[in-house]
């Protein structure tokens, strides 16, 4: 029997139990307010179920196999390697289930807080229809609604894509046996970190992104590195390349067709990856029924606080356009925390700092402006640059693939950003982060005292450079 008619009355509504979805409904509900987190399908979000926590423990397996396999290098001899993408992937599920598991007894135990499963849409503008598994609906209206349904992997509009049996970031690790030629659309973040993983694993690789450069929101000269340790590690790499048609050959192999600098070229595999974006989760919520509005790309539009059009509807995550990191979204969480439940209203997204880090293997971490943005923006600079072979920690490890770069102010001495790819390059921008927020300038980190020999001293010597 449909029980729409039936309303249940909430305070808050929360749709999507994702990193910036979760935290905001537990604090709603610890303030007294009476919340609903309406769920679709695994709480915890893309970051949990398929985004962070598997991709990064699975990197952490390919990454065991690459020791494994120059172990020599250290006077260590282990064997031939042997790679078992069944048990990579039960690893990998088991600390899903258990990051899950744990966020979910955590909503459960929260008073005043109801977990809703099903699928939500919008009758009405703070009214929502959840439709749950066995088909029946349950109506609940909301004083005040936050949105964060997140993304899903998109398929570009490419000539029989439709008609072959493509893997998405989801499903490639799903995978139990490695592929024998792994084909990826996509030259980002993610394409990369898949592309170095399967490579790991024993995959031939072939990387095909349309852009002139990998990663095309690094600068230039960080991008060439970064090719040239992928290919290094035996995975091809076809720049400008634009794919037109793929197709199925003998029923197993996928045949890519693409134009690369006028010419058309042909690459043969045995599975296809597409990493070429994703597109937001607003389709089916019917948002036409209220008056929340959307842009071209169907994201949720906000303000600098993160507020729809419509009065007491805010948005979070990437449902709103990004950036599209798990830090970003639980800040979000804590602009409409800080704004709703604590005296003012000035908590907002303007010149929050965006570190991320992206995990290949050496990581890349970013803070701040790229040379090339400080550059537009107007900023006189200098310019930071060291290789990771020069620092004595990535030589004692032999581990020194990679570089790190700064880009400062050439007149107040503050850094404006900085790009590490290096071993644990995500923690040493984490360090020049840290240096960021607090105002020091590059000249502190210069004559600072750091432990030796530890990875953050190699600080001292990149900006002694702009000193000589």
């Amino acid at each position: 029997m449909n029980d729409s008619t039936n309303k249940s009355h909430y305070k808050a509504a929360v749709i999507g139990s994702g990193q910036g979805g979760t935290p905001l409904a537990h604090h709603l509900a610890e303030q007294g307010w009476k919340t609903a987190l309406v769920e679709q399908e695994h709480v915890g979000g893309t970051c949990v179920n398929e985004g962070c926590t598997p991709t990064k423990t699975m990197v952490a397996s390919a990454r065991v196999a690459h020791l494994a396999s120059r172990s020599k290098d250290y006077g260590v001899y282990t064997g031939e390697i042997d790679i078992d993408l069944s048990v990579v992937r039960k690893r990998k599920r088991g600390i899903v289930e258990s990051f899950r598991g744990g966020n979910l007894e955590r909503i459960e135990a929260r008073q005043g807080l109801d977990l809703i499963r099903g699928h939500a849409t919008f009758s009405g503008p703070y009214t929502i229809r959840i439709t749950k598994d066995d088909g029946k609906d349950k109506t609940i209206e909301a004083e005040k609604i936050f949105i964060d349904t997140g993304t899903r992997p998109a398929a570009p509009p490419i000539e029989g894509l439709d008609e072959v049996d493509y893997l998405d970031s989801t499903s490639v690790m799903e995978l139990g046996k490695v592929p024998e030629k792994l084909l990826i659309i996509g030259g980002g973040y993610i394409g990369v970190e898949f592309g170095q993983m399967f490579s790991r694993f024993g995959s031939e690789v072939t990387i095909i992104q349309r852009s002139p450069q990998l990663l095309t929101h690094e600068d230039r000269d960080i991008a060439e590195e970064v090719a040239s340790i992928l290919e290094e590690d035996g995975i091809e790499i076809e720049l400008n390349s634009e794919v037109r048609k793929v197709e199925e050959t003998d029923g197993e192999k996928t045949l890519v067709t693409a134009e690369k600098n006028g010419e058309e070229i042909s690459i043969l595999g045995s599975h296809l990856l597409v990493a070429a974006g994703r597109r937001p989760n607003t389709d089916k919520l019917n948002l036409e029924a209220t008056e929340v509005q959307t842009n071209d790309r169907g994201y949720i539009e906000v303000n600098e606080k993160l507020e729809t059009n419509q009065e007491n509807v805010w948005a979070l995550g990437d449902v709103k356009g990004g950036p599209a990191f798990t830090h970003i979204s639980y800040d979000d969480f804590r602009i409409i925390r800080d704004n709703l439940l604590f005296e003012g209203d000035s908590a907002s997204v303007e010149d929050r700092p965006v570190p991320y880090t992206v995990f290949m293997d050496p990581q890349l971490g970013r803070i701040g402006l790229t040379e090339k943005e400080a550059r537009k923006e107007g900023y006189s600079i200098d310019v930071a640059k060291m290789p990771m072979n020069r620092v004595a920690r990535a030589l004692e490890v032999d581990e020194t693939r990679g570089v790190m770069k700064a880009v400062v102010d050439r007149n107040t001495g503050q850094i404006l950003g900085a790009a590490v790819l290096g071993i644990e390059g995500g923690e040493i921008a984490s360090a020049i982060q840290l240096a960021m927020m607090g105002d020091l300038t590059y000249r502190d980190l210069k004559e600072g005292i750091f432990a030796h020999p530890t990875l953050a001293e190699s600080l001292n010597n990149l900006f002694a450079g702009l000193d000589t």
